[in-house]
């Protein structure tokens, strides 16, 4: 290998990137000049400057008395860097003011101001290095901060217009855009795109290019768009080439190719072997073509955009599978029944965080009784809609079990607990964002108007009556799930028919650097404003509005009911003391109540039903029995006694004397069950009612 020539040291040469200014008279004679031009054109004033001397003549005929500025192309000067060679100069002259105004024949002086022209080279490919520099750093920067497909694509056009092309468009391709891989595909014409984000400067005309939004039209396979196929980019640096070989007919021409463009680059978006879409840009209003350079620059900032782009897909499948997941474990959105009408409304979090483990629910139970459920599991994602699911399912596999609200908060703060003894172990995958979670369990009897309520580390519900203020009902507050050892105490609260109750998770009043008070006191100022007139969703929709922020930072579960009390034509009841004697008065009450509501067709079963179950309380329980009938949809039954004897049911053999009382309960009946009470426990029974209400 041959070393390098040594050679001694260059002697200065001229600043390419300096301007020279000279002042001549009419004969060429230096009057003053600049630093640069004693370097460039080695004149000194008083002295004739030859290089500049031939423009004079040629200024004068172009110059008029205004001294308006003329470009001249002058001559060369010896570059001292180069021994023989000159530099080309490019000269603006301006005729300066004369020296008498009043004098016409006086002598005009000119002003020369003398550029190199590799200046104007240097310079442009210098701004050629700046703007490619600065996208580089811009897209380094921008891409990948969004989990956003479009808005990614809007970000990268907007960084690749002006400074790099007139027009850029991202076509990205449909699978893509909802989140699924598109299929591996050899061909263009096989390739589904749809138009997601366009930029363009001012004088590029694109009136006739497809919308933003609108699909691709197919484009027929040819070896000019077969390297995007392989992740390689296309250059065209004239577009007449595309009215050629792009394969599309003329009428649809207008729809790929802008209108006065004269070059354009395509580059694939892609990433693990899969087109994602493409991004093309065009240039009209900037002088240069697209090249090889460009072509490399355009493939190194879309292969960071590919990278986001797949991100952003990746998350949008999770978002919304995760969506998906949660909704279908989310009851419905609006329930009306005997006792309440609700409206339930989740809200995911904003600012990319999606959807997380905060969940509602409203549970029927027997006597026409109603729960209402509201839980928060901490963090964002499936793992916390899988642990939402989890504990939900066991709410409701406990709410069946019809326990009192403690007592079900601490069977779930087992639960919770034994999820973590596996999670420590290893012995299961459970899902960590079960840890810590937060539940408020309540159950409202229309009979009564009464409400129970027990929350494990979650915001007591507000209550709204008739004609009062909002407030918050004063819960005694027990530990989130998960810590064990603590118990959950219940309270019992009245509820005035019409009265709403709005239960919420803490995303709904709290905020980030916010006073959760504050939150409470929104809340309650919505609630407050409220038109009772109005149905719960628009309700809901108003405290949204009045109390989140655009984006919440947390995601939210709002249950909004409005409580109704049975009118008492719908209920009856009875005590009756421990005597046998009395059984057949009780039938006698059962059927003399079930003529007055017309539903004598009843009569049999009931009676039956209510002579075997009084008959068990007085003979195994003692007394007083209570005695019930509830009439709305279904007819229900209820016998309580004050044992807290479970009642099992069991298959008598043909030669037991007895225990075939509740057997033929549960065969007349079209549900039954047993609860615990404060006092004991009751027995309860359904039947369907055929015909409407009377």
């Amino acid at each position: 290998m041959r070393e390098p020539e040594r050679r001694g040291p260059r002697p200065a040469s001229v600043p390419v990137s300096e301007t020279a200014a000279v002042v001549l008279d009419g004969a060429g004679v230096v009057v003053a000049r600049s630093q640069s031009a004693a370097t460039l054109l080695e004149c000194s004033p008083g002295q004739v400057c030859a290089p500049l001397l031939g423009l004079l003549a040629r200024a004068g005929a172009q110059v008029g008395p205004a001294g308006r500025l003329v470009a001249l192309p002058g001559g060369g000067v010896p570059d001292g860097g180069h021994a023989g060679q000159k530099v080309p100069l490019v000269c603006t002259v301006v005729r300066l003011a004369t020296r008498a105004p009043a004098d016409s024949d006086a002598e005009a002086q000119w002003l020369v101001l003398v550029t190199p022209t590799e200046s104007a080279v240097e310079a442009a490919e210098r701004d050629a290095r700046r703007r490619r520099t600065g996208l580089s750093r811009a897209v380094a920067a921008g891409i990948g901060a969004s989990l956003d497909v479009v808005e990614l694509a809007e970000t990268l056009v907007n960084l690749l217009v002006p400074d790099f092309a007139d027009l850029a468009t991202v076509d990205i391709a449909e699978p893509v855009l909802v989140g699924d891989e598109p299929p591996h595909l050899d061909t263009s014409r096989d390739v589904s795109l749809r138009r997601t984000a366009a930029a363009q400067s001012p004088e590029i005309s694109a009136e006739d290019l497809l919308a933003v939004g609108e699909a691709l039209p197919p484009v027929t396979d040819s070896t000019l768009m077969r390297p995007l196929m392989k992740g390689l980019p296309v250059v065209v640096p004239d577009v007449a080439v595309l009215h050629a070989k792009l394969g599309v007919d003329p009428e649809s021409l207008p729809l790929f190719v802008p209108q006065g463009a004269h070059s354009s680059v395509a580059v694939p978006l892609y990433a693990r072997g899969l087109i994602l879409g493409c991004v093309t840009v065009w240039r009209s209003q900037l002088a240069s073509a697209f090249g090889e350079e460009d072509a490399a620059l355009l493939q190194d900032v879309v292969s960071r955009a590919a990278l986001g782009v797949d991100n952003a897909r990746r998350y949008t499948k999770e978002h919304r599978s995760a969506v998906a997941l949660q909704r279908s474990l989310l009851p419905r959105s609006a329930v009306d029944c005997a006792a309440v009408e609700t409206v339930g409304v989740y809200r995911p979090a904003g600012g990319g965080m999606g959807v997380g483990g905060d969940w509602f629910d409203v549970i029927p139970l027997p006597s026409l009784r109603v729960a209402f459920v509201v839980g928060d599991v901490v963090g964002h994602g499936l793992e916390a809609t899988a642990a939402m699911a989890r504990l939900r399912t066991a709410v409701q596999t406990l709410a069946d079990l019809d326990l009192d609200p403690g007592e079900l908060l601490t069977h779930l703060d087992d639960l919770v607990l034994g999820f973590s003894s596996e999670q420590m172990t290893g012995e299961s995958r459970a899902e960590p964002a079960v840890l810590g979670a937060t539940c408020l369990y309540a159950v409202y009897d229309p009979v009564t108007g009464q409400c129970a309520a027990a929350t494990a580390g979650h915001p007591p519900p507000a209550l709204l009556s008739p004609g009062d203020e909002p407030a918050f009902v004063g819960l005694v507050p027990g530990p989130p799930l998960g810590v064990g050892g603590m118990p959950f105490e219940v309270t019992e609260f009245e509820v005035r028919p019409g009265s709403m109750l709005a239960f919420f998770t803490d995303g709904l009043v709290e905020s980030r650097g916010g006073d959760i008070d504050e939150g409470m006191d929104r809340l309650r100022s919505a609630l407050a404003g409220a038109n009772p007139g109005l149905a719960l969703g628009a309700i809901s929709q108003d405290i949204f509005d009045g109390v989140l922020p655009q984006e919440p930072s947390d995601d939210v579960a709002l249950l909004l009911a409005r409580t109704r009390v049975l009118s008492s034509d719908q209920v009856a009841e009875w005590e009756i003391d421990p005597d046998l004697s009395l059984v057949a008065h009780a039938r006698e009450l059962v059927t003399g109540r079930l003529s007055d509501w017309d539903l004598d067709e009843l009569g049999f079963v009931t009676e039956l039903v209510v002579s075997e179950l009084v008959t068990n309380a007085i003979r195994y329980a003692g007394g007083p029995v209570g005695l019930r009938l509830i009439r709305d949809r279904v007819l229900v039954c209820e016998v309580s006694d004050p044992s807290s004897t479970q009642p099992r049911l069991r298959r008598a053999r043909e030669t037991d004397e007895g225990g075939r009382g509740l057997f033929l309960v549960a065969q007349l009946s079209d549900r039954w069950g047993c609860r615990f009470t404060s006092t004991g426990k009751t027995i309860w029974t359904e039947q369907p009612i055929g015909g409407p209400l009377v």
